[in-house]
């Protein structure tokens, strides 16, 4: 059973390192998606509330904070949660959190969840907004193991087309990039009728977690071994790169972490 715990936060708009982005909204620290790779579950080491995906903190003043607010640079929604996981749909906390948001603001959201189309028509009020959706066309066998509480990836796909189809400008974010486990190709193929732009990350294995590399090296362990060499993944990186070029789509960029975080514009 999720453990909700309300907590009043001080500010909402917080700076962030993250390239692409100034700030980041957080309506939620934690998330129940539960996905067995998520890099956010270092909040975990100042977070005693148990295993990531069994709990959540919910910002419950996040809606009035935003009140009047504008900042200038782009706004990254989330970081540390996914602000359409499953207790939105219940909380509502994000749509009200967008309805209070200066509309000016250059808005980017990035989620796993086919929830985030109910908002469409508060998206449709922002001068500059992005939505995009994480899709990785995992197995489903695989899907329930890593990212057992997000949707499924025909939702995705279906959210993303829908974004389209009400001309809200959207992203397909190709995350993790997993060697033998993602066909990067069929992704694009499948979605590029009605996806404005792509990014592709390679898997973060350090930040992934010792849970993670374990069942990836047990359960396929070419794709670990390739994750782990420089050579391996200095080939992969010239595959992926030539991928995205014979296919002609538009690419916001390739997210790396092999040697650090890296942003490579293509």
């Amino acid at each position: 059973m999720l453990q909700v715990i309300p907590i009043k936060a001080k500010s909402i708009f917080s700076r962030s390192r993250i390239p692409s982005c100034d700030f980041v909204v957080n309506p939620y620290v934690g998330c129940e998606h539960a996905c067995l790779y998520c890099y956010a579950k270092f909040v975990c080491k100042w977070k005693n509330y148990g295993s990531w995906g069994s709990w959540v903190e919910v910002k419950e003043n996040a809606a009035e904070l935003v009140k009047g607010k504008y900042v200038n640079g782009t706004v990254y929604m989330a970081s540390v949660s996914d602000a359409y996981q499953p207790i939105e749909k219940e909380l509502e906390l994000t749509r009200k959190i967008l309805e209070n948001m200066d509309k000016k603001i250059r808005l980017a959201i990035l989620t796993k969840s086919d929830l985030v189309v109910r908002d469409v028509d508060i998206f449709k009020k922002f001068k500059s907004i992005e939505v995009g959706l994480t899709i990785n066309g995992f197995d489903e066998n695989v899907r329930k193991v890593l990212e057992p509480r997000a949707s499924d990836h025909d939702k995705r796909v279906n959210a993303l087309h829908e974004l389209h189809e009400n001309r809200i400008k959207n992203y397909a974010f190709i995350s993790p990039f997993i060697p033998e486990l993602v066909d990067l190709e069929a992704l694009i193929k499948e979605t590029r009728d009605f996806v404005d732009e792509y990014w592709v990350e390679f898997l973060n294995l350090r930040a992934a977690g010792e849970e993670f590399r374990k069942w990836l090296a047990e359960n396929h362990p070419y794709s670990y071994k390739a994750l782990l060499s420089k050579e391996k993944m200095e080939k992969l990186f010239y595959e992926v790169r030539t991928t995205l070029k014979k296919c002609g789509v538009n690419v916001a960029g390739i997210v790396t972490h092999h040697a650090g975080f890296k942003i490579i514009r293509s």
